[in-house]
């Protein structure tokens, strides 16, 4: 028989829903976001596709990172 797993109750930012939230709004909000900013840029190799995804990317996923730990820290209960 298994080992009852237990289950936890952080206090303050639980930073495991930040990084999955984080994760998933980047995917959904960034990838759109990269795709119609791509096409105002000549980007004839793959090489300059990528560096492009990752000098827009980058700063979406940042921003929205900050946005959603400013989020949980505001709706924590400590």
């Amino acid at each position: 028989m298994p080992e009852r797993v237990e289950s936890t109750d952080p206090e303050g930012v639980d930073y495991g829903w930040v990084l999955q939230t984080t994760f998933v709004l980047t995917i959904v909000i960034g990838a759109p976001v990269v795709a119609v900013l791509s096409t105002l840029v000549p980007l004839p190799t793959w090489t300059g596709r990528a560096e492009f995804a990752v000098r827009v990317g980058a700063p979406v996923w940042f921003c929205l990172g900050v946005g959603v730990y400013a989020y949980a820290r505001s709706h924590s209960e400590t």
